[in-house]
C-alpha cells in the first residue's frame, strides 16, 4: 500500500485510536477519540452515516431528559454521558479517516491496527507467563485481555483477501495470519469465536436465502449442536486444567445470559451467571420506578445496587453499578425501552445494503451485514459500541466511509448500477 506523508499521519491516527482503549484507561481512551473526531472532521457527512449517529445521539438525549427527574451526583451524570457519546465518536473518527485515505486498499489499515493489538498481545502474555507463571485459562485472561473482536476482523480480512480486492505477497499474507490467529485464540473468547463465524458466513454471501446457503448454514448449526453436545456430555469441571476450565466455560455458555433464577447465596451459582443476576436487578429496579423510567429510563447518573460489595475486573470494590455487561439492559436503566428500541434501530439501518451491481459493493454489504448480526450478540454479553475498550465503532465508520467512496467512484465512472441506502 503506497501512502504518501499526510495518509501516513492519518494511518498512525486510526491505529492510535485502535490501540488506545486496550489500556483500559477511559479518561485517556475519551480524550484521543474527542482530539481524533476533532482533527479530523469533514464538510458534508452522507445520509448514512448522519442517521446512525442521529441514532445514538436521541438515545443520549432522552438518557439527558430523565436526569431532572433525579438526583444524582455531577461526576454521575458526566460519566455516563462520556460512556454514551463513545459510540458517536467512534462512528465519525473511522468515517472522517478513511476518507482521508487515497490508498487503493485501505482495509491493509484495519490489518496494521491488528497486527500492532495481536503483537502488543503476545509480548504481554509471553512477559506475564515469565514473571506470574500463568496456569490457567482466568490467569490468561486476567493479564492478556478478554477478547479483541477488532484483530477478529483484521483476521477475516486476511482469510478473504481476494474477495475484498487486498493483495498481499502469500508469505506475508500467511504470516500476519498465524500472529493475529494466535493472537485471537489467546484470548480464548467464545464471543470471538462466534464472531469469526458470523463474519466468515457472511462474507461468503450464505445469510442470502438460498438453496446452498441453507444447506451450508444446517450443516454448520448441525456441527455446533453435535460439538456442544459433545461438550455437556463430557461435563468438564469449573475447576480443572486449562482446557476443561474452557470447555467448562462453553458449557455454561447458552443459559449463562439468559437464567431468570440464581441462587445468590451459591457462589458458583451466583459468579457463573452473573449476567443474568445484573439483567434481573436491572428489570426488577427499573420497572419498580413506574411507567416514566420503564419508557425513558433513571438517565444519566443511575445505578443498579446488585446488593452486595464485588471486586470487578478492574481491581475496584462496588456495590452500585452504572453500567451492566448487558448494553441493552444498561440503555434500558438509562433510556428506558426508548432507547433499546432505538438500539434496534441503529442496528437495521445499519445492515441496510447498497443494491449495485459491484463486486466490491456485495462484499461490503456482506461485512456490514455480518457485523450488525454480531452487534446483536455483542450488545447482549459484553457491552457492543458503548464498553470502554471497544473499538467496533471506528470499524463501523470506516466501512461505511469505504463502501461510499467505491460507489462514488463508479457513478463517476458512468458504470452500471444503482444505490440504495
Amino acid at each position: 500500500m503506497k501512502i504518501n506523508k499526510s495518509e501516513f499521519y492519518y494511518i498512525l491516527l486510526f491505529i492510535i485510536c485502535v490501540v488506545v482503549p486496550t489500556f483500559n484507561n477511559f479518561e485517556l481512551t475519551f480524550l484521543t477519540w474527542g482530539l481524533a473526531a476533532l482533527i479530523t472532521v469533514q464538510r458534508t457527512y452522507s445520509a448514512q452515516i448522519f442517521r446512525l449517529i442521529f441514532i445514538k445521539i436521541v438515545i443520549i438525549v432522552i438518557a439527558a431528559f430523565a436526569i431532572f427527574f433525579y438526583d444524582y451526583k455531577t461526576y454521575n451524570i458526566i460519566r455516563d454521558f462520556t460512556y454514551l457519546i463513545k459510540p458517536v465518536l467512534g462512528l465519525l473518527i473511522g468515517y472522517q479517516i478513511i476518507r482521508k485515505i487515497k490508498s487503493k486498499s485501505p482495509f491493509m489499515v484495519i490489518v496494521y491496527g491488528s497486527l500492532v493489538l495481536a503483537v502488543m498481545h503476545i509480548l504481554i502474555l509471553l512477559i506475564s507467563a515469565f514473571i506470574f507463571k500463568i496456569a490457567s485459562v482466568s490467569e490468561l485472561r486476567q493479564y492478556g485481555g478478554y477478547f479483541s473482536d477488532f484483530e477478529v476482523y483484521g483476521l477475516v480480512i486476511l482469510l478473504f483477501s481476494n474477495r475484498i480486492g487486498l493483495e498481499l505477497p502469500s508469505k506475508k499474507k500467511l504470516l500476519f495470519i498465524l500472529l493475529i490467529a494466535f493472537s485471537v485464540f489467546l484470548y480464548l473468547a467464545r464471543t470471538n469465536f462466534i464472531q469469526l463465524a458470523i463474519l466468515s458466513i457472511a462474507l461468503m454471501g450464505y445469510f442470502k436465502l438460498t438453496p446452498k446457503s441453507i444447506k451450508v448454514v444446517t450443516f454448520f448449526a448441525l456441527t455446533v449442536l453435535i460439538g456442544y453436545g459433545l461438550i455437556y456430555v463430557s461435563n468438564p469441571k469449573r475447576k480443572g486444567d486449562a482446557v476443561e476450565e474452557f470447555l467448562y466455560k462453553i458449557k455454561i455458555a447458552p443459559i449463562e445470559p439468559f437464567k431468570t433464577k440464581i441462587n445468590q447465596d451459591d457462589w458458583k451459582d451466583f459468579n457463573d451467571n452473573y449476567r443474568s443476576f445484573e439483567n434481573i436487578m436491572t428489570v426488577k429496579q427499573v420497572t419498580h420506578q413506574g411507567w416514566r423510567a420503564i419508557f425513558f429510563g433513571k438517565g444519566m447518573g443511575s445505578y443498579i445496587d446488585i446488593g452486595r460489595e464485588m471486586w470487578t475486573n478492574d481491581g475496584e470494590l462496588i456495590r452500585f453499578v452504572p453500567t451492566l455487561h448487558n448494553s441493552y439492559m444498561t440503555i434500558l436503566l438509562k433510556a428506558g425501552l426508548s432507547g433499546v428500541l432505538l438500539m434496534l434501530i441503529f442496528i437495521y439501518y445499519l445492515q441496510k445494503k447498497y443494491r449495485y451491481n459491484s463486486r466490491e459493493i456485495i462484499n461490503l454489504n456482506n461485512l456490514i451485514l455480518g457485523t450488525a448480526l454480531f452487534l446483536i450478540l455483542s450488545n447482549w454479553v459484553f457491552m457492543g459500541l458503548y464498553f470502554k475498550v471497544d473499538n467496533k465503532a471506528l470499524l463501523i465508520g470506516f466501512l461505511i466511509a469505504y463502501r461510499e467512496k467505491i460507489a462514488k467512484k463508479l457513478i463517476s465512472t458512468n458504470q452500471s448500477g444503482y444505490i440504495e441506502s
